[in-house]
């Protein structure tokens, strides 16, 4: 078990670098006020979950071995990009209205449940934060305590609670913001061609890194 002191230090930190801005915590409020507090939630708790994934690869050292071989980092990174791309470019489809009447185009918006995912996939596919878990867990784990794995699993469980409590926060409030500004129907779309645009460019940033 992680000492008390341990699990303090480790909780401060890792709320400081979630709470910082960066591409999740970015998601999550584009999504939110695009689209709802469900919305928000959902994104928010997929993205928070796909922490759980990091934590197996760090524990296991898979993750070493990824950023180990330049192959494989690529094709991850490439993978991740591609699929921000591909949401972003849903999210401006989602954006544009037929002329006549302003009313919406076909495109459904996608449910909760596909949000959790998508968030999970966004996440867990990131090389970036399979870097992040390699560099960030070990620094909390105490050698004279010994099970550096299972240190490890519980530093990225505790990791996990407070992101899910973080990017719920940010999902629950920008997605009531959002639901008021939804009452303006140009402003509505005008929020999905944002939150479009937002994972375009993390996309595309993710794949020129």
């Amino acid at each position: 078990m992680l000492s008390l002191p341990q699990v303090l230090a480790f909780v401060g930190a890792a709320l400081l670098v979630t709470v910082a801005p960066g591409p999740d915590n970015l998601m999550v409020l584009s999504l939110g006020l695009a689209r709802g507090r469900r919305a928000g939630l959902a994104f928010g708790a997929g993205c928070a979950l796909g922490c759980l994934n990091h934590t197996a690869l760090a524990a296991l050292g898979v993750g070493a071995l990824i950023a180990a071989s330049p192959t494989a980092f690529t094709a991850l990174r490439w993978a991740g990009g591609l699929y921000l791309v591909w949401i972003g470019v849903g999210a401006l489809r989602a954006s544009w209205r037929s002329p006549e009447g302003n009313a919406p185009r076909a495109v459904p918006p996608d449910p909760p449940r596909r949000l959790f995912f998508k968030g999970l996939a966004v996440n867990a596919i990131n090389p970036k934060v399979v870097l992040f878990f390699l560099a960030f867990l070990p620094q909390f784990v105490d050698p004279l305590r010994g099970h550096a794995a299972g240190q490890v699993v519980q530093l990225g469980l505790a990791f996990t609670l407070q992101a899910l409590l973080v990017f719920g926060a940010i999902g629950w409030f920008a997605g009531r913001v959002g639901e008021r500004l939804q009452q303006r129907p140009g402003l509505t779309r005008g929020l999905d061609g944002i939150a479009g645009l937002v994972f375009v460019g993390l996309g595309l940033r993710l794949l020129v890194a």
